[in-house]
């Protein structure tokens, strides 16, 4: 039985038979399956690791037909994020996210960065959430190869314009004129344009270190989430629990 020592992040737990589990877990290079014997055991020491939001190194071994985890040793669980109601349902929002854009056998180191950076500003600052998640569905658009374009007018390439409206037919910022014939452009001020251009450029530590106006955290939200929309395809909202 060869072990293999992996780093990651369970983003989706099942309960098998009556004390066993399945597991993912998210890690650099892709999405794992991994199943957990007796890890619902009272005394299993496989009970904290297997636990929603887990990040840790894993020794897991593979079987016949899926990877078993053998042993972890527990770097972060993220304890604010499950006392806060408000916060969790945020990080379900995120982690659902993270799910439906990952696989396996896929390079994915800088996603999980972002996914624990942002699962850190969530759960130990009191930071606005409506802020982080739209940092983050901005940035990992442009980790998935979406970035939207900041440094000339999207439509008539100008670089020399004022960039004043956010188009999602052309993905990127337009200029004054340019936008006149695009319906569904967004009109945003400096600040929402300087912020977008923030986090596509920010290095990982640094890119929750800003925050907005109300007028332009709106209008930031707003983009990120129809943004996110139109390049996966799908609709998704925050889902409250209660």
């Amino acid at each position: 039985m060869g072990l293999i020592k992996v780093k990651g992040i369970v983003i989706a737990e099942n309960n098998m038979s009556d004390f066993d589990k399945m597991v993912t877990i998210l890690t650099p290079n892709g999405k794992i399956g991994c199943a957990a014997k007796g890890a619902r055991r009272p005394k299993s020491q496989l009970m904290a690791a297997t636990q929603y939001l887990c990040f840790g190194e894993y020794l897991i071994y593979q079987g016949v037909s899926t990877y078993h985890i053998n042993s972890c040793e527990v770097t972060e669980v993220f304890y604010n994020l499950r006392t806060d109601i408000d916060k969790l349902q945020y990080a379900a929002h995120i982690t659902k996210i993270i799910n439906d854009v990952t696989d396996e056998n896929q390079n994915t180191y800088k996603i999980l960065q972002l996914f624990l950076n942002t699962l850190y500003v969530l759960s130990e600052t009191d930071k606005n959430m409506d802020l982080v998640i739209s940092i983050f569905k901005i940035k990992l658009m442009s980790l998935l190869g979406f970035t939207p374009i900041i440094d000339r007018c999207a439509n008539c390439k100008k670089t020399d314009s004022i960039l004043n409206h956010f188009s999602f037919k052309d993905s990127g910022l337009k200029c004054d004129a340019c936008s006149r014939a695009d319906k569904g452009a967004l009109e945003v001020c400096e600040a929402t344009v300087n912020a977008i251009k923030y986090i596509i450029m920010a290095p990982p530590k640094k890119l929750f270190s800003f925050n907005l106006s109300e007028q332009a955290l709106k209008e930031l939200e707003i983009i990120a989430n129809l943004y996110l929309n139109d390049k996966l395809d799908k609709e998704y909202k925050l889902e409250k629990f209660f």
